[in-house]
């Protein structure tokens, strides 16, 4: 009987939890609309408090995949700085560091360390995590490889000659100026001074302890399975990795590990980090727009209480985590898609805060054209589209859409969408500026295909030499044996006939009356004359017999051998 009565003790909790509902019946409708009309792929949401944990989930993981929970993994982008934030405080809590400490103390000697010309004081730790170290939000030097992916190949060496040539441009601590740059410096150099990488520090200090097993930087491959798919604009988009800022935004975790970490700043778990995890909730000062900035948390006034919280953005996600210290409730929203989704979040913590009605875009709706039937008649049927009101019309995004077919070479449909974009916003420069782009495009395509069909077209090498575009012309060499065979008289009309003849490797022809000319080979089978803008091509007719055909001007002329 005891250990009957415990057990309904012990599940209590969980009873209650289960008959909680966060979402009103007007809010679950909301975020349902925003997944089938495809703004978000979908949506997690998490809430903790005293009750325990709840999720609601909404959308797939991958279209037409598998269904997002609490334990499909996100990028969770800049709410990896209140991890970094909350490594500093415990580097406080155990006096092996303090914030004020300057950062010269901890990076390498040939680093120079940015200072400002008019003097003041200089960078330091606390600086690097609440945003008031005067550096900017990203290095200058960055120039990605793959812009898709536009973290992956900065390194640490090109980090630091950054630093070293770099002035600051106001007093440290004067103003707030949010950067990735400052937080992943700072994530650095915890990892260095604690002889590890930032993955294993935050392994060791955080996600080991509070048993956050579905969070890391690097998946294994059953958390690829449970990866969701980032997308923006509707187009699936590559995952982000940041090597060198990993503390800025690196960490993928899942709607359950998030809402441990919730937990464990919320007081609802009693853990070693608590004194860190209070330490970072103190502001640290009040520079930003609106509200405080503590040791990587946000920190503004709500109708209940203090805000405390961050959001995340990489390529195709979103991510939103937050509480507040007097309800005692927590909340985290993540999303595979550009489209932000930490309205939601602030709403469930301050209800106050109203949720936005987004109107599904219409560059969904152009893609789905262009993919399904192709981009003739793409304007009319856009003209069609923007009398209905419930589409977005978004500049950025039709620009990006643009930019996306551009990417794949599909430039005549990226054409009509940078008209479109012109006739949604004609008083907007950049609109023009990437029509052009494309027209510039277009014609460096056509200028190559010109080379293709005639190698000797000396305009269309200079032109594309003024675009910036290196042709390299290759000098084709064809067997002796092979050029023999051609060599004969091939009849185009009646009284007009053209002789080919051989001059060792190279083919020679003279059509009646007029001078000879050499064919310059593109293959084996195919010749371009550099006297006129003409081509020639031997094949075999059903007889298997060597025929000539002469394709000049928009003509074909077929030529048997007699």
């Amino acid at each position: 009987m005891k250990k009957f009565l415990i057990s309904c003790v012990l599940m209590l909790p969980f009873l209650v939890s289960a008959q909680i509902n966060d979402l009103s019946d007007e809010l679950r409708q909301m975020i349902q609309q925003r997944v089938d009309d495809g703004v978000n792929t979908s949506i997690v949401i998490g809430v903790i408090d005293a009750s325990g944990p709840r999720y609601y989930s909404f959308g797939e993981q991958k279209v037409g995949g598998e269904k997002a929970d609490e334990h499909t993994l996100y990028e969770i982008g800049s709410i990896s700085k209140v991890f970094t934030g909350i490594l500093l405080a415990d580097q406080i809590e155990q006096k092996k560091m303090k914030a004020d400490d300057p950062i010269a103390d901890y990076l390498p000697a040939e680093v120079k360390v940015p200072v400002y010309s008019g003097g003041g004081p200089m960078i330091t730790l606390g600086n690097l995590s609440d945003h008031t170290s005067a550096l900017p939000r990203l290095p200058s030097n960055m120039d990605p490889a793959d812009p898709g992916n536009p973290y992956a190949d900065y390194t640490v060496e090109m980090l630091y000659e950054f630093l070293s040539g770099y002035d600051l441009p106001r007093e440290v601590g004067s103003a707030y100026e949010y950067s990735n740059l400052a937080v992943g410096l700072l994530g650095l150099i915890l990892a260095e001074q604690s002889g590890t990488t930032y993955e294993g520090l935050l392994k060791e200090k955080i996600t080991g302890p509070l048993g956050m097993n579905e969070t890391a930087i690097k998946l294994s491959d059953e958390m690829k399975k449970r990866f969701a798919t980032g997308y923006s604009v509707g187009e699936e988009v590559q995952s982000w990795d940041l090597p060198t800022f990993d503390g800025a935004g690196a960490i993928r975790s899942t709607a359950s590990d998030m809402l441990k970490f919730l937990a464990a700043n919320m007081g609802l778990e009693k853990t070693k980090l608590r004194k860190a995890m209070e330490r970072s909730h103190q502001p640290r000062h009040s520079k930003a727009a609106r509200g405080s900035i503590g040791l990587g948390w946000f920190i503004i006034d709500g109708s209940e209480g203090n805000i405390i919280s961050h959001g995340g953005a990489t390529g195709g996600y979103r991510a939103f985590a937050g509480f507040v210290e007097e309800t005692g409730k927590g909340v985290v929203v993540l999303t595979n898609s550009d489209q932000d989704a930490g309205d939601i979040g602030l709403h469930l913590l301050d209800p106050e805060v109203p949720v936005n009605t987004l109107k599904p875009s219409i560059t969904l709706r152009l893609r789905e054209i262009i993919d399904t039937e192709g981009h003739e008649g793409l304007f009319e049927k856009y003209q069609e589209l923007k009398k209905d009101e419930r589409y977005l019309i978004d500049e950025s995004q039709i620009n990006s859409l643009g930019y996306d077919y551009l990417g794949k070479d599909e430039i005549d449909a990226a054409l009509k969408i940078f008209e479109i974009n012109i006739d949604a916003f004609p008083n907007a420069f950049n609109v023009y500026d990437s029509y052009g782009e494309a027209l510039i495009e277009k014609g460096i395509a056509n200028y190559k295909k010109s080379l293709e069909i005639n190698p000797a077209n000396t305009n269309a090498i200079e032109v594309l030499g003024e675009l910036g575009e290196e042709v390299e012309i290759t000098k084709v060499e064809v067997d002796e044996e092979i050029l023999e065979s051609y060599v004969g008289t091939y009849q185009i009309a009646p009284g007009f006939s053209i002789v080919i003849s051989r001059d060792g490797g190279t083919l020679m022809g003279q059509a009646t009356g007029q001078p000879s000319f050499e064919l310059h080979p593109k293959s084996d089978t195919e010749f371009y004359l550099t006297v006129t803008d003409a081509q020639v091509v031997f094949s075999k007719d059903d007889d298997d017999q060597i025929m000539l055909t002469w394709y000049q001007g928009g003509q074909v002329f077929p030529g048997k051998r007699i």
